[in-house]
């Protein structure tokens, strides 16, 4: 069997954002899955919009998900291979040079749009003559240069769409060298997977048409395509997701709303498919239950709430022994397994744990909050004596009710405002062992202003 290989292939023109690190997780898985190979290239040939910093960005993303490659290169790097290839297909006449300005493909445009007519070029470079091409480049033009696309039926088997079928006809010629000598995205592509091996191809439904062109570029170069595999796209409140929309970046998930990696990993990598998408602790895990015949044709829908409520059922699985090094990182090593334990329940991010910490360990705020004082001061003097331990809570709320009549909501708020400055959080059975007996009583009865 042929060595399974895959590629992720970004443009550096901006930050990853959710649509696109869902096409890396699964090639990547794919490959993991097969024991094959993963490939980082980055497609930047736009000169103008493609930047390092972009670059790195995404390598750091990529990294924060565990995602590692075999091979990383980029298109700038090959521009001499893509030139040989460009002089072998234009002696092969399935490239040929074009003439028309912006403006003018532009007019072509709007005409074809006024008539109904599907946006296809007209092929009317192909019927210039030497003396007119030579006109051309006597005012100054700058030939660009197309595909020629065979206009006869093109068909192949998708690993989520199943069979998809296009007729040349209905293509436009695509550009593939611009008049400024730079490639475009599409026979660059082709050139890389031919010559990088590249065996399956994971990637978003926008680009099933290019697919049926580039499958004409590769059948032109003699080569077999490799497998491809059209993913729905995902949308949020009917909007497709893109770098250009914003909002929906990697970064901003990781660095701003502290999402967990493998929160990420695990959500983007089933969303979309009939698996049941749950908190998966590695990236080796997920790739042994990955399958891409599970994803579904129809559009995915991304809701960020779905995304951090992952993040918490992620949080309150792990151990402390799976927590202890990376409590470091956040300059709260002094948490103990206990104090995890306890308030793990109601963490959404890990940084959390510090704000419990403090809730412990400082007297809150309570100075904007309207308590019940005589209600607490009685609450006080009902305290259970000696110990507080995990059962304490109870014998002391059946107490408080037995004495005041006091149930539910009317009974837990005040205390847990006056204890932790907060209407909600971790269960105070849990915490109340962790506060040390005169620091309850304090916050119960003196209320001090922060």
């Amino acid at each position: 069997m042929t060595k399974v290989i895959t590629r992720f292939a970004p443009s550096p023109t901006g930050m990853l954002h959710v649509g696109n690190i869902r096409a890396a997780l699964l090639n990547w898985l794919y490959a993991k899955k097969h024991n094959g190979q993963f490939i980082l290239r980055f497609d930047d040939t736009d000169l103008e919009r493609s930047k390092q910093e972009y670059k790195d960005a995404i390598e750091e993303d990529l990294k924060f998900l565990n995602i590692n490659w075999g091979q990383t290169f980029n298109q700038l790097s090959r521009l001499n291979r893509y030139d040989e290839i460009k002089n072998l297909l234009l002696n092969k006449k399935r490239l040929y040079a074009c003439y028309e300005t912006p403006e003018e493909l532009e007019l072509k445009h709007k005409f074809q749009l006024s008539k109904g007519l599907p946006p296809i070029y007209d092929r009317a470079s192909l019927n210039l003559t030497e003396e007119q091409a030579k006109k051309y480049i006597e005012q100054g033009r700058k030939p660009h240069y197309r595909f020629l696309v065979n206009h006869e039926p093109i068909s192949w088997h998708d690993m989520i769409k199943g069979e998809v079928k296009y007729d040349g006809k209905a293509l436009s010629d695509p550009i593939v060298i611009r008049a400024d000598g730079s490639m475009t995205y599409m026979l660059c592509s082709v050139i890389d997977d031919i010559d990088y091996d590249i065996t399956h191809i994971i990637r978003g439904e926008d680009h099933v048409s290019n697919t049926a062109i580039q499958i004409q570029m590769f059948e032109a170069l003699n080569k077999i395509p490799p497998v491809f595999g059209h993913l729905s796209l995902i949308i949020n409140k009917d909007e497709k997701i893109s770098k250009r929309v914003g909002g929906f970046e990697i970064a901003t998930l990781r660095k701003e709303i502290e999402i967990e990696a493998m929160a990420i990993a695990s959500f983007f990598s089933l969303l979309g498919s009939s698996a049941q998408i749950l908190p998966y602790k590695s990236i080796d895990k997920l790739a042994n239950q990955f399958e891409i015949s599970s994803f579904s044709k129809s559009p995915t829908i991304y809701q960020p709430e779905d995304l951090e409520r992952l993040n918490h059922k992620l949080l309150i699985s792990l151990d402390f022994d799976e927590v202890k090094e990376r409590l470091k990182e956040i300059d709260a090593e002094y948490i103990d397994e206990n104090f995890w334990l306890s308030v793990r329940p109601n963490l959404q991010k890990l940084r959390d744990v510090k704000d419990w910490w403090e809730i412990c360990h400082q007297t809150p705020n309570v100075q904007n909050l309207n308590l019940d004082k005589e209600y607490l001061k009685q609450a006080a003097e009902l305290l259970p004596p000696g110990e507080i331990t995990k059962d304490s809570w109870s014998i002391w709320t059946k107490e408080i009710t037995n004495i005041t009549g006091r149930k539910g909501k009317e009974l837990f708020l005040p205390l847990r405002l006056a204890l932790t400055g907060r209407e909600s959080g971790p269960e105070i059975a849990g915490v109340l062992p962790l506060i040390d007996r005169e620091e309850i009583v304090k916050r119960l009865i003196c209320h001090p202003v922060a």
